[in-house]
């Protein structure tokens, strides 16, 4: 998995070359705790969901921001925006409504697009959809967080096994040979 993001995601020297972020950030580009991938970098990147349920404009600047601020992988982090996108976007939005109509005690309207495309609705579901965003982003941010830290924790001790096997395979056929400089 490791090898697979470090040919997925673009090095420091693509991201320092990105005129918009240059300007932004300028040399806070240049720590190099941005660009490890680790098992805390990732899980950091993968932990901010929150920002990623409320789409608001310029994410990734944003996205990018906090992963400086908090030192955790930048690519990974800016990439974790594209996850709202015009088609996962609408079911997120109407999930994380219909979550908050429900902790609210609120009556939560049908995935009508007449009633969402009247702007006059809004009014009433800006509380429940930022309620249900927050807790969304919130749920999955620490699912993400800790699924990282799980999967990166099996795959290291699955490495271990997986050289124990051979170092026992390969000290079993050393005591199974013959040797050929013994003298008689």
């Amino acid at each position: 998995m490791k090898k697979w993001l470090q040919q997925v995601i673009p090095t420091p020297k693509m991201i320092r070359e990105n005129a918009r972020l240059t300007d932004i950030f300028g040399k806070l580009l240049h720590d190099p705790n941005l660009w490890h991938l680790n098992r805390r970098s990732v899980a950091g990147a993968m932990a901010w969901f929150v920002r990623h349920v409320l789409t608001i404009p310029m994410q990734s600047i944003i996205a990018a921001g906090l992963a400086i601020l908090f030192r955790v992988n930048l690519p990974i982090s800016v990439a974790m925006v594209w996850v709202t996108n015009p088609v996962t976007s609408p079911p997120m939005f109407y999930v994380a409504y219909v979550i908050g109509c429900w902790i609210l005690g609120m009556h939560a309207e049908g995935f009508n697009v007449h009633f969402w495309l009247d702007w006059h609705n809004w009014i009433g579901v800006i509380e429940p959809l930022l309620l249900g965003s927050l807790i969304c982003g919130a749920v999955c941010g620490a699912l993400g967080y800790f699924a990282v830290h799980g999967i990166w924790r099996w795959m290291l001790l699955h490495r271990i096994y997986k050289r124990k096997q051979r170092f026992q395979v390969s000290a079993a056929s050393r005591v199974n040979t013959p040797s050929s400089n013994r003298q008689i």
